[in-house]
Order: C-alpha cells, then sequence, then structure tokens
C-alpha cells in the first residue's frame, strides 16, 4: 500500500471520530443535566471528573505522538487509538452531566465552558492531524496539543462550588469596572486639545480648530466626573460584594444555592453596562446616551443591591454598606442630570 493511500486509509476513522466529537461538544454545550434522585456527593464528582479529564489529556498526547512521525500506525492501531479518545471524551462528557443544577447553575456553567473548551481542543488537534501530512510533526500539531493541555490544566482551577463560582464571576466583573475607570481618569486628565501643538488653524476660516470634537468642554467634564462617581460606586458595591460573599456565603443549602446564582446573574449585567457608558463619555460626548446608560446602571445597581440585601450574605455590617450604596447611586445619577442640563 502507498503512504498515500495510507494517509487515506487512516483518515476514514479520524474523520468518523471527529464527526462524533462535534456532536458530543454540542450536546454539552446546549445539554441539560441528569437530574437524580437522592443526596448528590460533590467532593466525588470532583475525583471522577479529574480522572476523565487526566484520561483525555492522556489519550489525545498518545494520538498525537502516533502520528508524528513514521512508521504510521497500522489501521487496526490508528482505529484503536481512535476509539480510545473517543471513549475518554464520552467518559468526560458523562460525568459533567452528573452535575446537577441544584448545585447551582454558576458552578454549572463554568465546568461546562471548561469541558467545552477540552473538546474544542480535542477536535482542533484531530483537525490538524487530518489536514497534515500523517509522517510529520508540524508546529500547528504541537500548539494543538499544547492546546489540549493547557485546557485539562484548567479544572485545576476551577471553583468547586457554587459560593466559589460567584467569586469568579464577582472579581471578573471588577477588574473591567476598574479598567473602565482607570479609563475615565485617561480622559479626564486630557485637560487640553490634544491636537493642539500640530493642528494649525486657517486664519481665514470662519470654524477655526476644526477639531473640538476630540477634546472635552468644561460640561463634559462635569458629565464624566459624576459618571465615574457611577462607575466607582459599582467598583466599590463590588468589592463589598465579594467581601460578604467569603464571609457568608453558603453552598451547601439549595435556597442560599439559587440565591447566589441570582446575584452571579445581576452582577453579570454591570460590566456591559459600565462599558456601554464608558463609550458615551468618549468625545464628542454622546449627552443623550450618557443619560440613558448612567439610568440602565442604576437600574442593575439597585436591583444587585436589593438581592444582597435579601440573601444570605447579608448581615448587619453588610447592611449598612448597602444601604450607603443605595444613596451613593441615586446621587451620582442625578450629578449626572443635572450636569447634562447645565448650559455649556
Amino acid at each position: 500500500m502507498s503512504a498515500e493511500n495510507s494517509d487515506e486509509t487512516l483518515s476514514v476513522p479520524l474523520r468518523n471520530i471527529l464527526n462524533s466529537i462535534q456532536c458530543i461538544r454540542d450536546r454539552v454545550r446546549d445539554g441539560e443535566s441528569n437530574e437524580r434522585d437522592g443526596a448528590f456527593n460533590l467532593s466525588n464528582f470532583w475525583d471522577t471528573l479529574n480522572q476523565a479529564v487526566k484520561a483525555v489529556s492522556h489519550e489525545a498526547t498518545k494520538l498525537s505522538l502516533a502520528f508524528s512521525r513514521p512508521p504510521l500506525p497500522s489501521l487496526q492501531d490508528g482505529e484503536k487509538l481512535s476509539e480510545s479518545i473517543l471513549k475518554s471524551v464520552l467518559t468526560l462528557s458523562t460525568v459533567f452531566y452528573w452535575l446537577p443544577k441544584s448545585q447551582g447553575v454558576t458552578l454549572r456553567r463554568q465546568v461546562r465552558d471548561a469541558t467545552v473548551e477540552v473538546l474544542d481542543g480535542v477536535l482542533q488537534l484531530l483537525e490538524v492531524i487530518i489536514s497534515s501530512p500523517l509522517q510529520s510533526l508540524t508546529q500547528e500539531q504541537i500548539t494543538s496539543t499544547g492546546g489540549v493541555w493547557s485546557a485539562c490544566d484548567r479544572f485545576a482551577q476551577l471553583p468547586k462550588d457554587n459560593k466559589e463560582a460567584l467569586l469568579v464571576v464577582v472579581s471578573s466583573q471588577s477588574g473591567v469596572v476598574k479598567d473602565a475607570v482607570e479609563e475615565m481618569e485617561q480622559v479626564l486628565s486630557e485637560t487640553q486639545d490634544p491636537f493642539g501643538d500640530f493642528l494649525i488653524d486657517d486664519p481665514d476660516d470662519d470654524n477655526p480648530r476644526g477639531n473640538q470634537d476630540v477634546y472635552l468642554s468644561e460640561k463634559d467634564r462635569q458629565v464624566i466626573s459624576a459618571c465615574q462617581g457611577l462607575m466607582k460606586a459599582a467598583a466599590a458595591c463590588l468589592r463589598k460584594l465579594r467581601s460578604a460573599v467569603k464571609a457568608n456565603g453558603d453552598a451547601a443549602d439549595p435556597q442560599k444555592v439559587a440565591q447566589l446564582d441570582d446575584l452571579a446573574d445581576i452582577s453579570r449585567e454591570i460590566s456591559p453596562s459600565v462599558d456601554d457608558l464608558a463609550l458615551c463619555l468618549y468625545p464628542p460626548v454622546n449627552y443623550s446616551g450618557v443619560e440613558n446608560h448612567t439610568s440602565k446602571l442604576a437600574v442593575i445597581l439597585r436591583k444587585l443591591l436589593d438581592l444582597i440585601r435579601s440573601s444570605h450574605v447579608c448581615g448587619e455590617a453588610e447592611l449598612t454598606w448597602v444601604q450607603f450604596f443605595e444613596t451613593a447611586v441615586d446621587h451620582n445619577v442625578q450629578k449626572a442630570k443635572e450636569s447634562i442640563e447645565l448650559d455649556g
């Protein structure tokens, strides 16, 4: 059998496995958990899941090595390799389905995303092996194999319960909001026309300095300052929420798990809303957009504060800052509105 015919023959089981894993990946991404009666052992789930992840990593490495140098595996060995990696992928997906929503939708979403990332990595590796000469190790194959390892290694850093999963969400949101606050500080630091040093006005022009849209008026600065205050309130609220969850969060009681999910859902809305507001604040400042998005962000923050107040993470100490931020949100929204209404 020629090398070319051998390549084509070996590609058949690889393509079949590729198609099967694509279907598994799609089901994991879109599927529901297998809710079962009786107690769920979260510790046992993690032990089994980690073993399944290690098996996928091992089988992907075996597959990559087998197609990295001559001689090529026989058709029988190629089929065995394909069946082994498919078996490991099926085991991983099956164990993922064990995790019920009652352990937390936020936790399950993060485990699902990590599982899909592993399956995507395996698919990419298979695609590279199929599309490359089967007797040579390409840089793409090395990179793809490393991608599977990296995706598998991520499981060690995953949150182990819904409390930890919420902390991941809050930390992510805090980082984005902090960046937005810093960006607004940078915008405000531009006190002069940034093009004034090298753009020369035409003395005969009735409308000198044609680039006024790229720097700020005093009214713009007041509006941005008020909006920045609202963003800072959002950032501080997230920091306080993180501390409250770390101190008081409970992922053992189903009702409290559901409260953590509600907090995660509303927290995820904060950074997109802050980004929308920030985009309106770059010169030329979009006043109607600012008014719209300050109102939307305020609604989200008030809802978050209401959920915190009514949840188990809020004790007497937390109630004090919840009330403070409710006032701060209202103050900064009113300040932004008044600044927009100023002449200038």
